[in-house]
């Protein structure tokens, strides 16, 4: 049998290791959190920076598409040059206005990106759940729609 003192003993040791122990892991999540908190405001300054540089390129795309572009065919024959993005640029602006349809009948109810997506008759999938998501990001960042929330959007 184990005397009393040591027993003691072997408790105090133990419990000054575990405060030890206490004090370095609280100091090290105080640390995490601020850094957390700075890469979230940095993540929400990318996508706000992201968002008004997809308005520019839009509206430059745009721009480009509406100007009559010139080129040679093989003959030397000036031909209208077709512009292969329109096509694509017109389906971008078909979502970002079926995402301003929608929150313009729900109203100030907060709303989800999946939500969205299902409201618009998309895939359930992540890819189509992002796209969305990139799109209602965009749409914060031009002040046409609110986040309410972490992961929640409201009509602006």
């Amino acid at each position: 049998m184990v005397p009393a003192s040591r027993s003691t003993r072997d408790i105090e040791v133990t419990t000054e290791s575990l405060q030890a122990d206490l004090s370095r892991l609280e100091l090290q999540k105080r640390a995490l959190e601020r850094e957390l908190a700075a890469v979230v405001a940095h993540l929400d300054t990318v996508r706000r920076a992201l968002g008004a540089l997809e308005v520019v390129m839009t509206a430059r795309a745009q721009a480009t598409a509406s100007e009559d572009t010139v080129r040679l065919d093989r003959t030397g024959e000036v031909r209208a040059a077709t512009q292969p993005r329109t096509g694509a640029k017109r389906a971008y602006g078909r979502l970002t206005d079926q995402i301003l349809e929608y929150f313009a009948q729900a109203g100030d109810a907060e709303v989800r990106a999946r939500d969205v997506a299902v409201a618009l008759g998309r895939a359930g999938d992540s890819g189509s759940i992002n796209a969305v998501r990139s799109t209602l990001d965009r749409l914060v960042g031009t002040s046409r729609l609110r986040r309410s929330g972490r992961g929640l959007y409201r009509a602006g």
